[in-house]
């Protein structure tokens, strides 16, 4: 497994990207990959880990010391198959996934020193569709059942491509005007490009999947043997607070749905950072891409915001020992390319003329229940604020409609995938709440494999 010693005398390689200034003048992908010798170094140092916890780490349960050797031996093709494996979409989480299991990585304890795993699993699949290898894979036989997948996000995908190659005759119901869910329109395109989504939603095309988009499923689909419900989680996070209801407070989906859609020259956005000071309540992943998508805008500033406190610089064993997640301070690709962050603040009220124009904010503990510190208050310029403050489960109106049974946190009730409606299933965020893309993916197939055992 790898080279013997390896891990010992090769460092860990940083991931390759366009500097910050370059990158902000465009909407191209900003990471790189590294040349393909030092690609294979890098897979020489996964060691043969008697417990290989990358697997665990991973939701998808990768077999990464496996496709890490391939790449190491320069055999490329056989890591694209043991990729694709485990995971049906290796180039989103090869983009997108914030990567666990490199957290999880043996040589993640020599904290800063794990596996370049997503390097490898990007360049990987990214060589694979350069070398024509990845082709599609239609079923040799149907079996004269049908399935209705409500929602094409990864979660959507997943499942109607594993059940399409079962046999069924799947159809995918999305909203909007094409697939991909938030990886098209709430993720911008210098973190992945949308030919990358098209590519794979025109292999399941191939593979026999129908796409009805720009359709709004709002009740019992007739004529399908089954359903899967994989509408994500679609309500934001409010800020109730005074002037909320102000011109220029938008929801973080609102001005990246805009502005994804600007990049593709469907639309003209209705929302505008250019010239504006900007304010992101948020520390999360779409905060960071609200920071630089107005970065991209020209805005006149751009601060980030956070109701948590500051993390450690280091992982707090106490807290998030390996293998686990560590809760430790990380500055996102955003605020390398510029812009302000501010930790423990609580927003207290925004004002303006019709529009907002300030923010008001103070210092609070960092720690639930974040009780305000005395005499901290502050404000601000605002010209548009954007809120980013996660979701809090799926939208109410097909579940109500069908009758589905939910959970105490709103979402879908189904523990085996199964809903309390007959023939009725959930998957990704919908069924468990606000995740990560390799978690939707998870879901997705094993939501298949579900609904199969189901229609057999």
């Amino acid at each position: 497994m790898g080279e013997l010693g390896a891990f010992l005398k090769i460092d860990r390689a940083a991931t390759p990207e366009r500097p910050p200034g370059e990158r902000v003048g465009d909407h191209r992908e900003f990471v790189r990959t590294l040349p393909l010798v030092e690609l294979r170094e890098q897979g020489a140092r996964c060691m043969e880990c008697g417990v290989p916890f990358c697997h665990s780490g991973c939701p998808l349960g990768n077999l990464i010391p496996d496709w890490n050797d391939l790449v190491y031996r320069d055999r490329f093709r056989e890591a694209l198959d043991q990729l694709h494996r485990t995971n049906n979409f290796p180039e989103f989480t090869g983009r997108l996934c914030p990567a666990p299991c490199e957290a999880a990585c043996v040589l993640e304890i020599d904290e800063g020193n794990a596996v370049t795993i997503k390097q490898i699993e990007r360049a990987i699949v990214d060589r694979g569709w350069d070398e024509g290898w990845i082709v599609p894979r239609p079923p040799a036989q149907r079996t004269g059942k049908s399935v209705a997948v409500v929602g094409s996000g990864p979660a959507g995908l997943a499942a109607a491509q594993q059940l399409a190659r079962a046999g069924h005759s799947v159809t995918v119901f999305e909203r909007d005007e094409a697939g991909g869910g938030l990886l098209r329109f709430g993720v911008p395109d210098f973190k992945i490009e949308k030919t990358v989504v098209e590519r794979r939603v025109q292999q399941l095309r191939d593979e026999g999947v129908d796409f009805e988009f720009g359709t709004e499923v709002t009740g019992p689909l007739a004529g399908f043997d089954a359903t899967v419900l994989a509408t994500g989680s679609r309500v934001p996070r409010d800020l109730p607070v005074p002037g909320r209801d102000l011109g220029g407070v938008h929801f973080a989906m609102e001005y990246l749905y805009g502005r994804n859609r600007a990049v593709a020259g469907t639309a003209e956005p209705a929302i505008s950072a250019t010239g504006r000071h900007v304010i992101v309540v948020g520390g999360g992943d779409t905060g960071a891409d609200c920071v630089a998508s107005a970065h991209r805008e020209g805005a006149a500033s751009v601060t980030q915001i956070e109701l948590l406190g500051e993390p450690p610089e280091r992982r707090p064993d106490d807290l998030t020992p390996w293998p686990l997640w560590p809760m430790k301070l990380r500055t996102s690709y955003a605020l390398e390319e510029g812009g302000e962050r501010s930790f423990a603040v609580s927003t207290t009220g925004l004002t303006g003329n019709g529009r907002v124009q300030q923010i008001h904010w103070m210092q609070n503990s960092g720690a639930p229940p974040f009780e305000p510190v005395p005499d901290t208050g502050e404000s601000h310029p605002a010209q548009l604020v954007l809120l980013a403050m996660g979701f809090v489960g799926p939208e109410a109106g097909l579940l109500d409609a069908l009758g589905v049974a939910r959970d105490a946190r709103g979402n879908v009730d189904a523990a085996e995938f199964a809903t309390s409606v007959p023939g009725v299933f959930a998957a990704g965020d919908a069924r468990r709440g606000q995740s990560l893309i390799v978690w939707a993916i998870d879901e997705g197939r094993r939501c298949a494999r579900a609904v199969d055992a189901y229609l057999s």
